[in-house]
């Protein structure tokens, strides 16, 4: 189960973060302002973010197996469609209408997890599962701006509509995602107070603002690299895939064991240094320093989002209530507030870069602070309310 769902969430946030460092070239292609193309961002992420909210109900409905397999086929077909966009418009579309259907993939997956993992052992599989994600990140900003000038921005998006259509296939064929038991659906109504009652907790308040606020930090800063590498040091394609190389490596290599240091020592003071080395790395950028330290700053920038996110998943699965209605408005939160900092950062950009990196690095490094005594019951010795049983539990 785990390798398809890390898989899928890899080819999904390719995807999403590709277009990222292509801005520049992409408002080439379609004749457009870079403003007007920079929309094709949050245009596919905001979407993605309100859609979760659905997926969550329809998983209990249905299942989670039949949910995540549908999102994964529509995230085939839209992805393709996506290449065949003639101009900026459609492009943008094609956008909002892949990261809709992509929605049901990551928060029913983490769902999944929370479903068969327990609790004292889950912060290692969501930290596979999370460090996929930031391979898939750095792997998208880096092998589309390497390869792009090689097969062109229609190959880019057919490439990893293949590799999708594949793994969709593989998944379905080797039954890598179990079917579990299903309780009666609950009524529309009773969803929406489900989703009422995750903030009635202070718990579920703090952390579902803590994913917005470092989702708005950690997008607004990174979503504009490409455009800053291009501006700040002249580079081309080619020159601002290796400069963003660096991004998604600590993921991959560290989260599984950031996960299980989390499990053994609890949250209240890493969620704190991931928000504060996020803030860190914003002043650095801002600075006027060199390529190699602005490639070290975007290093750790992953880092502190790996230090971060993972362990909020960690406790929404953990929150009181309906799991898939809680990682699903986590999942709304994330990508709303990725949405929301990819645009917060292109206004703040009418005052230069310098003026918008020391903004959001400023903006990171309160919340850090505040952070802390927000986190402290956070431990693995802390009395926190057990999670009701999920009403979807394995088929034996």
């Amino acid at each position: 189960m785990l390798p398809v769902l890390c898989t899928s969430a890899f080819l999904v946030f390719v995807q999403a973060f590709m277009v990222a460092p292509l801005i520049p070239r992409l408002a080439d292609v379609f004749h457009t302002r870079v403003g007007w193309i920079g929309l094709a961002v949050p245009a596919y992420l905001l979407p993605y973010g309100i859609a979760t909210l659905g997926w969550g109900p329809l998983s209990d409905r249905f299942g989670r197996r039949a949910v995540i397999l549908t999102s994964l086929f529509l995230f085939v077909g839209l992805t393709a469609a996506t290449a065949l966009a003639s101009n900026v418009t459609a492009f943008v579309a094609w956008r909002a209408a892949t990261g809709a259907g992509a929605s049901g993939i990551v928060p029913i997956g983490l769902t999944l997890i929370g479903d068969v993992v327990p609790f004292q052992r889950r912060g290692r599989a969501i930290g596979w599962l999370f460090g996929a994600i930031a391979g898939g990140t750095a792997a998208g900003a880096t092998l589309g701006a390497l390869m792009e000038p090689v097969v062109g921005w229609h190959g880019l998006f057919l490439a990893v509509s293949a590799l999708s259509a594949l793994l969709a296939v593989a998944a379905v064929a080797g039954g890598a995602i179990p079917r579990l038991a299903r309780s009666k659906a609950p009524a529309w109504s009773t969803v929406f107070h489900g989703y009422v009652s995750l903030l009635t907790f202070a718990r579920g308040r703090r952390t579902y603002a803590y994913v917005v606020i470092n989702a708005v930090v950690q997008s607004g800063v990174y979503t504009w690299l490409g455009l800053y590498l291009s501006q700040r040091f002249g580079l081309g394609e080619v020159g601002i895939g290796l400069a963003l190389l660096g991004y998604g490596i600590p993921g991959l290599l560290f989260g599984p064991v950031i996960g299980r240091l989390a499990d053994r020592h609890g949250r209240s003071r890493i969620i704190p240094a991931g928000v504060a080395l996020t803030a860190v790395c914003a002043a650095i950028l801002a600075a006027p320093i060199s390529l190699i330290a602005v490639q070290a700053a975007i290093v750790m920038l992953s880092l502190g989002f790996d230090l971060t996110q993972p362990l909020l998943a960690g406790i929404v699965t953990d929150l009181r209530g309906n799991r898939a209605q809680a990682t699903g408005l986590m999942a709304f939160a994330l990508f709303s507030g990725f949405g929301l900092g990819s645009l917060l950062f292109q206004i703040a950009l009418n005052w230069g870069f310098t003026a918008a990196l020391i903004l959001f690095g400023v903006t990171a490094m309160v919340a850090a602070v505040v952070a802390v005594p927000l986190f402290r019951d956070e431990r693995p010795h802390a009395t926190i309310p057990a999670i009701p049983a999920s009403p979807a539990s394995p088929v034996v």
